[in-house]
């Protein structure tokens, strides 16, 4: 026991052959969700994400994971510069509509940098960074970024756990 909570032991299982359980013990762990953006072929894309994790301070290097069998996969793994954006708790929907829609920028605040990469505005942080690295990950690859740029601003960050999200609040 941990601080007096009772300790729940559950039955164990083998992740290789039994992938749903798998996906659903990974949710149990609370992520932050990000957009990513990049200049795709056909015009500006985004997909959420929550595979984001930092990854050194020298040099600045952030990660994060598409998987392999998402229809923007090719955008993303192709693309040589893109941005991370770290969404507050009143973003859920734009969270919502990159899950969805590779092109969900109607109606909201962005604009492109110099170098083409769209940026959305209000975020509580966005990394500009340059494709450093991809490593294959099995169903999914690992695209490492060194970060050029950062913009940060305040708020409650977006919350994603258990297939759903929320918010996260200081009970202090």
């Amino acid at each position: 026991m941990m601080d007096g909570a009772r300790e729940t032991m559950t039955e164990a299982f083998d992740p290789a052959t039994n992938p749903m359980a798998f996906r659903h013990a990974l949710g149990r762990f609370a992520t932050g969700v990000t957009v990513v953006t990049t200049q795709g072929p056909e015009g500006p894309a985004g997909i959420t994400a929550n595979s984001f994790a930092s990854v050194s301070l020298d040099p600045p290097l952030v990660l994060w994971s598409p998987a392999k069998s998402a229809g923007r996969f090719p955008i993303f793994a192709a693309a040589p510069h893109y941005a991370i954006h770290v969404l507050s708790e009143a973003q859920r929907d734009i969270a919502a509509a990159f899950t969805r829609h590779v092109n969900a920028f109607d109606g909201l605040a962005w604009h492109k940098d110099a170098k083409g990469t769209p940026i959305i505005e209000n975020c509580l942080a966005t990394f500009i960074c340059r494709r450093e690295a991809t490593h294959d990950a099995g169903d999914h690859v690992i695209i490492v970024g060194r970060v050029t740029d950062v913009r940060t601003s305040d708020g409650n960050g977006l919350v994603f756990h258990g297939g759903r999200y929320g918010g996260f609040r200081d009970g202090g």
